[in-house]
């Protein structure tokens, strides 16, 4: 888990901008002893994963909370073998949103 100084300094961005992300839903944080904090795995060299902010506007469209999007996010399946936000990284991506897509409501 990245704190939101991490994150800004991944992104090199301000910390504000970071909150921003957050509050604007294009990163989803936890709360941890009240400070939110970004799991690592949104994240690849180059910033946040590609396709990370296009999935998450998909399940939060298709009616998912933010915490049920984080849940989600972070449920294997058994089929790719991994949990969502990890096949962001593989070329299973695309299968992801599709699957999020289905799952709408």
């Amino acid at each position: 888990m990245l704190s939101v100084d991490d994150v800004a300094d991944r992104l090199h961005v301000s910390t504000n901008r970071v909150r921003t992300l957050i509050r604007d839903h294009h990163l989803l944080a936890v709360s941890r002893n009240g400070h939110p904090v970004i799991p690592a795995v949104f994240f690849d060299d180059d910033g946040v994963v590609k396709h990370f902010y296009g999935l998450v506007e998909v399940l939060l469209d298709g009616g998912f909370t933010r915490d049920e999007a984080m849940s989600w996010l972070f449920t294997e399946h058994d089929d790719l073998g991994l949990h969502p936000a990890a096949a962001l990284h593989t070329h299973s991506a695309r299968e992801v949103i599709r699957r999020a897509q289905a799952q709408a409501f």
